[in-house]
């Protein structure tokens, strides 16, 4: 009997940018307050962050400037348990900031992005320690970190063949952001990154707006699947749940009533519990911890979910059943 392998340092690994968020308190307009909430928040730094909580070894990839704002970023992920050691810190870059004005109908929530150019969006392949990044049972991307900038676009690309060419899986969360980049960009260069990953999140709407898929939410699941040669696919559907394919069966998790206080950050605590099932081989549990999570995520204030293995599980014990059809 051999030795046995020697085991990957991390569960997952991310790269991408941290931001810090400065919300006005419910009820105020940007444009006349003078109180500003702060928190940081990042979507594949969130993801660590959740995973984390639930006793994941976990380590972000990023670039900070070297001063209190992306010390205050630092700060925040470190006391969430992610590992920084391969963070840079640019003592000539800013940090990327963003405002939130939450408002109820008729008006939405308003996101101001005040990142350009930040730290993080000067990352290239030769900033990173790719022996640190690779260290993983996966690699967690998003479609964020691509429309920072074209230095970003080509990392992210390169990171999915690294990782792909070292048999590490990848899971990718699509994540558009329309204020950052055009439809035709973001389906142009995410189209291959889709089609290769091991594990796909994107949402129903991001489906239908990059890559003009139509129908019920069941008939873009499976073409979405088909394009990836039905490797696992999951579909999020918004207040309504998520959907996925896998090992060729559709599961179908439902929404949770939740009373919310702050919905940011709820799709990466999503992400960050099918990850969790994921890895122990299970997509009904990932679901069903994806869709807790993300419920205790929009009850809280912040981007970062705060919980525990112990709470997610305590929730789990009410009848939350995935379909299988």
């Amino acid at each position: 009997m051999g030795l046995p392998l020697e085991r990957p340092r991390f569960d997952v690994t991310s790269l991408g940018e941290a931001m810090v968020r400065l919300s006005v308190p419910k009820g105020r307009r940007l444009a006349s307050t003078y109180t500003l909430d702060v928190h940081v928040g990042g979507a594949e730094s969130n993801v660590c962050a959740a995973l984390s909580g639930l006793g994941r070894r976990c380590g972000w990839v990023s670039r900070v400037p070297d001063n209190p704002p992306g010390e205050l970023v630092l700060r925040a992920l470190r006391e969430a348990g992610v590992d920084l050691s391969a963070v840079k810190r640019d003592g000539g870059a800013r940090q990327a900031l963003y405002f939130v004005e939450f408002s109820g109908p008729p008006r939405p929530t308003e996101v101001t992005y005040d990142r350009t150019p930040s730290a993080a969006a000067s990352m290239s392949a030769d900033s990173i320690d790719w022996n640190y990044l690779l260290d993983t049972r996966l690699l967690h991307l998003t479609g964020i970190t691509p429309a920072l900038s074209e230095s970003c676009a080509s990392l992210i690309t390169e990171a999915v063949a690294r990782a792909t060419s070292a048999g590490i899986p990848v899971s990718f969360d699509v994540n558009y952001r329309g204020r950052l980049w055009s439809a035709s960009e973001a389906g142009n260069l995410l189209r291959p990154i889709v089609r290769s990953v091991e594990l796909l999140f994107c949402g129903i709407a991001d489906a239908k707006v990059l890559f003009d898929l139509k129908g019920e939410p069941r008939d873009i699941l499976l073409a979405l699947a088909t394009e990836r040669s039905g490797r696992p696919t999951v579909l999020t559907l918004g207040s309504r749940g998520a959907m996925a394919l896998y090992t060729g069966k559709v599961l179908v998790q439902n929404g949770v009533t939740t009373e919310v206080l702050d919905k940011l950050g709820a799709g990466d605590a999503f992400a960050a519990g099918v990850i969790d099932g994921w890895l122990e081989g299970s997509m009904e549990k990932g679901l069903e911890q994806g869709v807790a999570l993300a419920s205790l995520a929009a009850s809280q204030d912040g981007d970062m979910v705060v919980s525990s293995r112990k709470e997610l599980e305590a929730i789990l014990s009410r009848d939350q059943a995935v379909i299988q059809r």
